[in-house]
C-alpha cells in the first residue's frame, strides 16, 4: 500500500491569488514526481459543484441563504468532496491541493457571518472528522489591494464576493485569528508578493513542514 498522501489547503479572502498559487504549486510538485490532485471548495465533485451553484448564484426566488443554511450547504458539498475525491486520493498516496476548506467556513460563516463557532466545529467534527489538512497556507493581503484585484477581474461578482466591505474585513481578520490559533498547521504568506515569489515562499513552507519531495 502506498504511503498516505499530503493534504494542503490554501485559504484567504477574495482576490488574494489562491487559484494562481494552486496552479503553480501543482506544477512544481509534479516536476518533483509527486502525483498532485488540484481541487477547490465548494466543488471538486459533480454533487459539490451543483451545491456551489446554489450557494454562489442562488435563484432569484431563493433570495440568498441565511448564515446557518449556507453553512450546512458548504458542509454538504465538503462531505461529498471528501468521500468521493479527497480521501480516496490521499489513501492512494496522492497529494491534494485544495483551494479553500473548513477554515473558509470558520472565517466567512462564523467570524464574519455570525454563525456560532461552536456550531461550526460540531458540524465539522461530523462531516470532516480526522481528515484535516497537513498544512494550510493562509494568503494575507490588505483589503484595499484585494478589492483592486477583484475589481480588475472579468465577470460579475458572486453572492459572497458582492457582500459589504465590512464583511470582507471580518473575513480577513478571521483568517489571521485562525492562523494564530493553529501555528503548527498554518503558515501565513504575504500575498502582495509577485506570483513567483509567493510560490517560492509556499514551497519553502511545504519543504519545512512536510518534508517535501525534492
Amino acid at each position: 500500500m502506498p504511503n498516505r498522501g499530503r493534504f494542503i489547503t490554501l485559504e484567504g479572502g477574495e482576490g488574494v491569488g489562491k487559484s494562481t498559487l494552486a496552479a503553480e504549486l501543482s506544477l512544481r510538485l509534479s516536476r518533483r514526481g509527486v502525483d498532485v490532485i488540484r481541487t477547490r471548495e465548494p466543488g471538486g465533485t459533480p454533487g459539490a459543484e451543483a451545491i456551489r451553484k446554489l450557494i454562489l448564484t442562488p435563484d432569484g426566488e431563493i433570495g440568498g441563504w441565511q448564515p446557518m443554511a449556507e453553512t450546512l450547504l458548504f458542509y454538504a458539498a465538503r462531505r461529498d468532496h471528501l468521500d468521493k475525491l479527497i480521501r480516496p486520493a490521499l489513501e492512494r498516496g496522492s497529494w491534494v491541493i485544495c483551494d479553500r476548506f473548513s477554515d473558509s467556513t470558520r472565517a466567512y460563516q462564523a467570524a464574519a457571518g455570525g454563525v456560532s463557532a461552536g456550531d461550526v466545529e460540531a458540524i465539522d467534527r461530523i462531516c470532516v472528522g480526522v481528515t484535516v489538512p497537513d498544512l494550510t497556507l493562509v494568503l494575507d493581503l490588505p483589503i484595499a489591494l484585494a478589492r483592486q484585484r477583484m475589481t480588475a477581474r472579468a465577470g460579475a461578482a458572486d453572492a459572497i464576493e458582492s457582500r459589504l466591505l465590512s464583511y470582507h474585513e471580518a473575513v480577513h481578520l478571521g483568517f489571521l485569528e485562525i492562523a494564530k490559533a493553529n501555528p503548527q498547521r498554518c503558515a501565513v504568506l504575504d500575498a502582495s508578493a509577485n506570483p513567483q515569489s509567493l510560490a517560492d515562499a509556499a514551497m519553502a513552507a511545504i519543504d519545512a513542514r512536510l518534508d517535501g519531495v525534492r
